[in-house]
């Protein structure tokens, strides 16, 4: 019987997993990021589909990094000239024409570093921002389930997936499908992926942070915008990255 018991005991051997798992990945990762910001680099995090929550949580949030940039889909009718009509294709990831835009869009400088976050890992514009990101030279940091890309074709002309061309890979955990409750009627329900996507967006902040703090020096964290003194903290910081981050209601 499905319950919210059941939910609660079925994610918190998932959360330990990761946890042990993904240690040194986390560690690799943070030093790729801080590496860029303390360059004077931004991270550059994308996601589609839910693996924006993924990349909603590295930026512009309390207690976050300033030097961020969400890339989305949106970013093609926000910042670019496409109709909105454009997203009303739900398979708008699978075209790997939109990497370039996307990317484009968010006008890189090379000491950007990127992050990048799909459960499946296979779909076209996943992967070939990937192959973009990489041919321009910068690091690349994926987020996607070891176990749900090494059970699907890509989708990719080049029969790449997500995890066959970053830097560093981060298994968010999450089993083939996502949802951890099966049904006797079949399927499953109640997704992981983005409760593990958050807690390795937080942990990769706490590793990122560390890192500034060991060389003596003061990390670029926001404070939340609801607390005194919170507006005129976050502007100065993101005075220093400005026209390379961009902020949107």
């Amino acid at each position: 019987m499905v319950s919210m018991q059941g939910y609660a005991d079925a994610v918190r051997p998932v959360l330990d997993r990761l946890l042990d798992s993904e240690a040194a990945g986390i560690a690799r990762a943070a030093d790729l990021i801080a590496g860029s910001l303390r360059e004077g680099g931004v991270l550059q995090a994308f996601g589609a589909g839910h693996s924006e929550a993924f990349a909603a949580e590295l930026v512009a949030r309390a207690g976050g990094l300033v030097p961020t940039n969400q890339l989305s889909l949106r970013d093609l009718v926000l910042h670019g000239d496409a109709s909105r009509d454009v997203l009303g294709d739900p398979k708008l990831e699978r075209d790997p024409a939109i990497a370039h835009q996307i990317y484009a869009l968010a006008a890189p400088q090379p000491r950007d570093v990127f992050v990048v976050a799909s459960q499946s890992g296979i779909n076209g514009s996943v992967v070939e921002l990937a192959t973009l990101v990489k041919a321009r030279g910068h690091h690349l940091v994926a987020v996607t389930s070891v176990e749900h890309t090494a059970r699907v074709a890509p989708r990719h002309p080049s029969g790449q997936r997500l995890a066959d061309i970053a830097d560093v890979v981060l298994d968010n955990g999450a089993p083939y499908g996502d949802a951890l409750l099966p049904l006797t009627s079949g399927g499953a329900v109640c997704a992981v992926s983005s409760v593990t996507a958050a807690l390795l967006a937080q942990l990769l902040t706490a590793e990122v942070v560390r890192r500034f703090q060991v060389a003596g020096e003061v990390p670029p964290i926001y404070l939340s915008a609801n607390v005194p003194g919170g507006d005129e903290h976050n502007t100065a910081l993101e005075s220093r990255y400005a026209g390379r981050i961009r902020r949107t209601a």
